[in-house]
């Protein structure tokens, strides 16, 4: 009797089944690079913003994660490819897979209407909180544009998330490499040739993802993947599987979504607090990435195993992946933190204009934030790896939940008692600490370490192994 395929498996001598590293490596390599790649990309447009002034840097700090958030809401139908692919492609269902890529696209188009919504509603938002006044100009400046073209970056997810979920993750890394490669010329010309300045960083960083998806379509349309996955055949949207993608994706976007605005309201109270530990804030942030989105692209490499192997009918093979990789993420992630800790007094001068008057001040306080950074980077390594893997399976109802009651019941909360003090509180009679910028950090810090542990617990509970994400038994089979 023929074994089941399992993904990234091996059997060593005495028959015991294990996982394949250097099979898994194969997957994720590629998109450890396209992350870090992605992490270059953010630290670069950082170092742009940096040679405008710190007001600039600390109103994109002011409104990254906001940004983030919007965007990660709009797009959650594509959120769902990666699940729906990799499973559809497990279990040999090549066509229904490219037809999960279409019916992202279709969405995401669907939900112009909200984007252009988002666009303008950018000014009215930052008006509720009490920032600088050039500083929020400096906010509205970048946000109009940025979200104007941000469903542009909701396609090209879903394209990535289609190369990913059937293992073809270096078309992932040329993508990124394109993408990447245009953002500093494109920076160049907008911020300074043109002399648009902060809004001139939206656009470049808008016609970079443009130039990276007229790529990345190029690889789904032509060639080798036309002909296995019937791509240019399955483009009409099928409504019930847009549905089905959105029931999956939308609280994707909703977890992060409510991951990131909590951290979006953490910045937005430090930047109130000062100008110096905002700036601070937002290079320690970046500077983090270095560990978080190399461990992203480790996670989404467990999410196409999984998916395949849940879509070839194997869950416990499925349970030990998942495992695996949110163990590998967490391992990989604090060994990026202490790594930083001991070269963050050569890397953080890089990140701040010498001339400006602050400079010192700001490179002081980002060491001090590195430390309660470095603390919960384990943590945020078990979140990753297992939310995935819980992506996969398409449980994602319950982890959107956990962290819509974590983020926002527990983090905002916190961090508003520790930021400010009694003058600068949002909502007065409230405990306050007065502890500024680093207040924010603990809070924080605490935040990610429960929310790693829950959802690591979530996955091991194999609560997932009950969901069927197509519906009905045999509604991964049709259509191909």
């Amino acid at each position: 009797m023929n074994e089941p395929p399992r993904p990234v498996a091996r059997r060593d001598g005495e028959g015991r089944l294990h996982v394949d590293l250097r099979a898994l490596l194969a997957i994720a390599a590629p998109l450890m690079v396209t992350n870090a790649i992605q992490a270059l990309l953010n630290l670069t447009d950082t170092w742009f913003i940096g040679r405008l002034s710190t007001d600039a840097v600390a109103a994109m700090g002011a409104i990254y994660w906001l940004l983030t958030c919007a965007i990660l809401v709009l797009g959650g139908v594509g959120l769902a490819t990666q699940s729906f692919v990799s499973q559809a492609d497990g279990a040999g269902r090549r066509a229904r897979a490219s037809q999960c890529l279409w019916n992202s696209i279709w969405g995401t188009l669907i939900a112009l209407p909200l984007f252009a919504g988002a666009t303008l509603a950018g000014a009215p938002i930052l008006a509720f909180f009490d920032l600088e006044p050039t500083i929020r100009g400096l906010a509205v400046e970048y946000w109009e544009p940025r979200l104007a073209g941000a469903f542009l970056g909701g396609i090209s997810w879903a394209l990535v998330s289609f190369f990913n979920g059937i293992g073809a993750t270096r078309l992932t890394l040329l993508v990124a490499i394109v993408t990447t490669l245009a953002n500093v010329p494109a920076n160049q010309f907008f911020m300074f040739e043109l002399g648009w300045g902060m809004a001139g960083a939206a656009w470049g960083t808008n016609v970079a993802q443009l130039i990276g998806l007229l790529v990345g379509s190029g690889f789904f349309l032509g060639g080798e993947l036309s002909r296995r996955y019937r791509t240019r055949l399955t483009w009409r949207p099928r409504f019930n599987m847009i549905r089905r993608q959105l029931a999956v994706g939308l609280p994707v976007g909703v977890m992060y979504g409510a991951d990131v605005l909590g951290v979006a309201l953490m910045q937005l109270m430090v930047t109130q607090v000062g100008k110096v530990g905002a700036a601070a804030t937002q290079i320690v942030v970046m500077l983090t990435s270095l560990a978080y989105m190399p461990a992203l692209g480790l996670a989404s490499a467990g999410t196409t195993v999984v998916g395949q192997a849940i879509g070839a009918g194997d869950r416990d093979w499925a349970m030990r992946l998942g495992t695996y990789v949110a163990r590998c993420c967490s391992i990989f992630m604090l060994s990026v933190a202490v790594l930083l800790l001991t070269t963050g007094p050569w890397f953080l001068p890089m990140f701040i204009n010498a001339a400006d008057p602050s400079a010192a001040d700001v490179v002081s306080m980002a060491l001090i934030f590195l430390l309660p950074a470095a603390c919960y980077q384990a943590f945020d390594g078990l979140y990753f790896g297992s939310s995935n893997a819980l992506r996969a399976a398409g449980d994602t109802t319950v982890p959107a939940a956990v962290a819509i009651v974590l983020s926002w019941l527990l983090f905002v909360p916190l961090a508003h008692t520790l930021v400010f003090d009694d003058a600068g509180a949002w909502i007065k009679g409230l405990p306050q600490f007065g502890l500024g910028a680093l207040g924010g950090w603990i809070a924080l810090m605490i935040y990610a370490m429960l929310l790693g542990s829950s959802m690591y617990r979530r996955w091991r509970s194999a609560r997932w192994q009950q969901i069927n994400i197509w519906g009905t038994p045999d509604a991964a089979n049709d259509g191909s």
